[in-house]
């Protein structure tokens, strides 16, 4: 018999069939395992604003039905022959793309995330054609190159959030060479990214500034996440006192805000890394130029940092602040993730929920 007779290939999910983002169960095929691909059953997935983006179609190209997630953790069910790195059993994670060209620049350099013919791992379209569907599903069949191998000792459920959220900071704080102790970072935004942001910060030895519009983030800042300062960035005194103190800056927010006021708080050559998508950047010259500043982007990273930052945590015992929900929870999840109402990422338990 063959694999889609047995059944083996049918994926339980639940999926948005419209733009209107409510998602409901659904079923459709994988494809079968190939000579490189890795087979595993998904035990928890990540819930990231770009889940909310696609599913409501807010740029305009989701593909329905749709299937999110892309902070994907599980458990290894079935390999190919050519598969080196992986065996049945092993935890792996699978993050934001699911393949990519393999012979540009940017892939042979680990950089796949560059590739100009990367594939996302939902809503985009495989090289044979097919629309990929991500991780709020029963399991997912993958390439082995673009599979991370998670420690057996390092929770499924606090991996999920590290193949985006953590990766996203991650990656530009190595960049920018921000693992230098006794150094200074500032943190704008204290979601899923920002707590990373300040939990990496803390363990790479720096004194560690939360920038936020809401007082309530205060006591979580400073008692929960251990950042030596916080600063409501509304507070005109609060920020001039900070003039030309930081070394770095990881700027988590998406909604739209000044950069001046920021970008003073830097010294002499420091650097300001934007990882949030505000509609649009406006900046003084004279706050980049006279200040010899850097203003850099960043997206999440390549298969080689993102195993970094895996070992990282694990060695670290750096966990994401996570609250576990069942999948029959998600359209309310959602919501309060445009809502903000989240410490600080939600974890879908599809092991215990889907079925």
């Amino acid at each position: 018999m063959s694999s889609s007779e047995t059944g083996e290939n049918e994926c339980m999910c639940w999926a948005a069939k419209d733009p209107s983002g409510l998602l409901s169960p659904h079923k459709f095929t994988r494809r079968s395992v190939t000579s490189d691909d890795v087979s595993l059953k998904i035990t928890h997935c990540g819930v990231c604003y770009a889940d909310v983006i696609w599913t409501r179609n807010q740029h305009g190209d989701s593909k329905y039905p749709l299937v999110p997630g892309h902070e994907i953790a599980g458990i290894v069910t079935k390999v190919g022959p050519n598969v080196q790195r992986f065996k049945v059993g092993d935890h792996v994670g699978v993050g934001t793309y699911v393949n990519s060209c393999r012979e540009c620049e940017y892939c042979n350099d680990g950089q796949e995330v560059n590739c100009a013919k990367g594939v996302f791992t939902f809503n985009g379209i495989d090289h044979d054609g097919s629309v990929t569907k991500g991780g709020y599903s029963s399991h997912i069949v993958v390439h082995e190159r673009y599979c991370y191998k998670i420690p057996v000792d390092y929770p499924l459920e606090s991996a999920a959030p590290l193949l985006c959220a953590g990766i996203t900071v991650f990656a530009p704080m190595m960049r920018h060479n921000m693992n230098q102790p006794g150094k200074s970072l500032g943190v704008i935004g204290l979601g899923g990214l920002g707590h990373m942001a300040v939990k990496f910060g803390k363990a790479f030895g720096l004194s560690v500034t939360v920038f936020s519009t809401s007082i309530s983030k205060k006591e979580e800042a400073l008692n929960l996440l251990g950042a030596e300062n916080f600063v409501i960035s509304s507070d005109h005194d609060q920020m001039k006192a900070l003039a030309k103190s930081l070394d770095f800056i990881i700027d988590t927010a998406s909604g739209d805000h000044a950069f001046d006021p920021y970008m003073s708080l830097l010294k002499i050559a420091g650097t300001y890394v934007l990882v949030g998508f505000p509609s649009e950047i406006k900046i003084s010259p004279a706050n980049l130029n006279l200040g010899m500043r850097m203003l850099a982007g960043s997206v999440t990273g390549g298969t080689k940092i993102t195993q970094e930052m895996i070992d990282f945590c694990a060695a670290h015992k750096i966990y994401p602040n996570i609250e576990v929900i069942p999948i029959q929870n998600i359209n309310e999840a959602l919501e309060r993730v445009v809502k903000k109402d989240i410490k600080y990422r939600f974890v879908i338990d599809i092991k215990n929920s889907l079925n």
